[in-house]
């Protein structure tokens, strides 16, 4: 057991035994249940020290289904995950929880880039807790950063495009949440976009794939 596993049980048993609302949390994992049936105990990063606490990572976790070539990333933060708190009685939290799909066989160290991925979901997340910065489907995440994400900083994939996840939009108790997922794209096609030689929904559909993966060559 790591010690992000260490952190989901503790967690499950603070619910059993302090009858935590998590209605929020429970209607993400249901969505991504239909999706990847029997998957019930997937690989969760925790954060040990929450954001309410000092803490630097915004989410609360990040959940890992195995999809066969890829993993797919789920993130548990950026709507209201236990009580409503937020004004807005329609949308639960932001809004919105990210996601990734990345391939496996992009990945040298597949714990490396796992935990990588992870702290790239925390960092956009950080965008929108301290900036106010809402990601909707059909955008573009540019940086400016001509390395890659990867852990090794080699691969050309250096930022993303957005589209909306296959597990779609979903009504929880809080809520309307949308599950936006990140597709890593090159600098070239990132600024391809900026300078208005293509649109996002144009790159992805060049694309013709939903994947991250760390190993695929630039369309442009």
């Amino acid at each position: 057991m790591t010690l992000f596993d260490k952190f989901k049980k503790e967690m499950e048993n603070k619910n059993a035994n302090d009858d935590v609302v998590m209605d929020g949390w429970k209607a993400i994992e249901d969505a991504a249940l239909i999706m990847y049936p029997g998957q019930t105990d997937p690989k969760h990063y925790g954060t040990l020290i929450s954001w309410n606490l000092g803490g630097n990572d915004p989410l609360d976790g990040i959940s890992i289904y195995d999809g066969g070539e890829y993993y797919h990333f789920i993130t548990y933060g950026l709507s209201e995950l236990y009580e409503k708190e937020f004004e807005n009685k329609e949308y639960s939290g932001y809004g919105f929880e990210l996601t990734v799909k990345l391939k496996k066989d992009g990945l040298e160290d597949e714990e490396a880039g796992i935990r990588g991925m992870c702290g790239i979901l925390q960092a956009i997340a950080r965008m929108t807790y301290n900036e106010g910065e809402i990601f909707q489907p059909n955008e573009y995440i540019y940086t400016g950063q001509t390395t890659g994400i990867d852990p090794n900083g080699e691969s050309l994939i250096t930022g993303f495009i957005t589209q909306l996840d296959k597990l779609g939009e979903i009504k929880t108790p809080n809520g309307k949440v949308q599950f936006v997922e990140l597709i890593g794209a090159t600098d070239a096609e990132l600024k391809a976009i900026i300078d208005k030689k293509l649109n996002v929904k144009e790159l992805f559909e060049k694309l013709n794939s939903e994947y991250t993966d760390y190993k695929r060559e630039s369309l442009f």
